[in-house]
């Protein structure tokens, strides 16, 4: 079922991990997803996709006055049916969890979280690949317990590329406008490698893995910005390899890729020190940033603003965001995880939805 999201996006957020902190960042951030205004969430019908219960204990524990509604389709948050009969104090609910799935033991890694996470995220996925949601907005699933249920990936990012059947994708971490940052449209930071043993990296990074991570950040960056985004693409080695004597990646694999970009119209530079040049972001000289590796990236935004930050899955052809932590199992089930992340991720995905509804 194919439907318009023109004016209020349906979201599937999917639990996630029910042992770690994913129903309770869902609860939590819930009656903030309908404040409206500057630092609110525009219009949306947010739908989770988990289990009714797990969702009532977590809105129990966070101290929300809302209940959960089970629905048993989608067709029941459609249109304007969904204000009259959701909102901060009804949260509808999607079972994708079945009930034998309810035993799971909180705060640690366990078969049950890992399958409950598979079947929220996949039911999710089907929903917007059909149209009948506008994007996903993930909670985390932890990669362990995943693969205890028999599901070996290292992440959703993975998942996603394969359900969706596409090969050129990337992970990348949006910051928006806030503390520690002075772009006023936030900054974008893809990754060329992700989650691998490093002693992976050198054989992943190639000219056409780093030019393919520019054309994608670009294409967010522009959404973001409204206009031509300016890249500024890391160094693999450090001091951008000492004109090779730390390694020669930079002349003959990322230099060949910024340059390739260039000479199609990209506001594209580098390669640069990775530290340098991310002080450079910091201080609003870019808009984007291609990062060679997992860490280069996550630590510096994370730095920044952690609970800002969201994950944004390119390349897909549906919209997936998702906060930037973990199931943080330290403080799952203790009515203290941040909802600042999941809030943030949800107004990245609406206007997302937004900008591919224009066309």
């Amino acid at each position: 079922m194919s439907v318009s999201h023109a004016g209020s996006p349906l979201l599937a957020l999917t639990m996630g991990d029910p042992a770690g902190v994913g129903p309770e960042i869902i609860a939590g951030a819930w009656p903030g997803l309908f404040v409206s205004g500057n630092k609110g969430v525009p219009p949306c019908r947010p739908v989770v996709f988990g289990h009714p219960e797990i969702i009532r204990r977590a809105a129990e524990l966070r101290g929300v006055d809302a209940e959960v509604v089970p629905i048993s389709s989608l067709g029941e948050a459609a249109g304007n049916g969904y204000r009259r009969r959701f909102g901060p104090k009804k949260i509808p609910c999607l079972q994708t969890v079945p009930n034998s799935l309810l035993d799971f033991t909180p705060a640690s890694i366990c078969r049950a979280g890992g399958e409950a996470a598979w079947l929220s995220l996949n039911r999710g996925i089907d929903a917007a690949l059909s149209g009948e949601a506008a994007a996903i907005v993930t909670a985390p699933l932890n990669k362990k317990s995943l693969n205890m249920a028999g599901h070996h990936y290292p992440g959703h990012t993975e998942i996603l590329a394969e359900k969706c059947g596409v090969e050129n994708f990337a992970m990348m971490l949006y910051l928006g406008p806030g503390e520690n940052l002075r772009s006023r449209t936030g900054l974008s930071v893809v990754h060329v490698t992700l989650h691998t043993a490093m002693r992976n990296v050198f054989a992943q990074i190639t000219r056409k893995s780093v030019f393919e991570k520019i054309c994608l950040i670009r294409d967010f960056a522009r959404i973001m910005k409204g206009k031509e985004p300016k890249i500024g693409v890391c160094a693999l080695n450090c001091h951008n390899g000492e004109n090779g004597l730390f390694g020669d990646e930079e002349i003959r694999k990322i230099a060949p890729a910024v340059k390739r970009a260039a000479s199609e119209g990209f506001l594209a530079y580098g390669p640069f020190p990775s530290d340098t040049l991310m002080k450079a972001a910091q201080e609003g000289e870019y808009d984007g940033i291609v990062a060679m590796i997992h860490d280069q990236g996550h630590i510096a935004v994370k730095l920044m603003g952690m609970f800002r930050a969201v994950n944004v899955t390119l390349g897909l052809p549906i919209i997936r965001t998702s906060v930037a932590h973990g199931t943080a199992f330290d403080r799952a089930w203790k009515g203290t995880a941040t909802t600042a992340g999941m809030f943030e991720a949800v107004r990245v995905a609406v206007k997302l939805a937004h900008a591919r509804n224009r066309g």
